[in-house]
């Protein structure tokens, strides 16, 4: 029996990266320029701190904070800006948490478009991982690109190919 297992983590390295890179491209822009600006990664909570002068201003970070991280190979849903920007006296500030393992709605959804499909696999959700379990590796390749093309709105990676 052929395995995989399906996952959704960030790295916190390539993480601190993308934002160690937002935080000396913001500083290096004219339009920040004498302007309060505090960005910080809070590894324990896995969240991004962001402070600013307005809400344009936040808009430009989470921005370059969004293209650093793809060029550092994390996936922008890996960020989630459902909460919004509220202001702290003359500053504007955003807490934005960064989805670290799969979520058991999120793993629901996952085994029910697995189970949709109609292939010959069987998916089983354990903790913070998705196993799919098949007879044939290109049914498994198969389940990979059907979760690649679906909308489910997290990213996920896919590892332990086993055959």
């Amino acid at each position: 029996m052929a395995t995989f297992d399906i996952v959704s983590k960030v790295d916190p390295q390539t993480l601190d990266n993308a934002v160690n890179i937002t935080k000396k491209d913001i500083t290096n822009r004219f339009d920040f320029k004498d302007s309060p600006v505090k960005i910080e990664l809070n590894k324990k909570d896995m969240k991004i701190d962001l402070e600013a002068e307005s809400d344009m201003k936040i808009k430009q970070i989470v921005d370059v904070l969004i293209s650093r991280s793809l060029k550092q190979g994390l996936d922008p849903l890996a960020f989630d800006f459902s909460k919004d920007q509220y202001p702290s006296g003359k500053t504007v500030k955003q807490e934005v948490p960064v989805r670290n393992g799969l979520k058991q709605e999120d793993a629901k959804k996952v085994v029910k478009l697995i189970k949709d499909s109609g292939l010959k696999v069987q998916a089983q959700i354990m903790d913070d991982l998705v196993r799919v379990t098949g007879k044939k590796i290109d049914d498994l390749q198969e389940v990979i690109q059907l979760c690649r093309n679906s909308k489910i709105g997290v990213p996920m990676q896919y590892i332990n190919m086993r055959s």
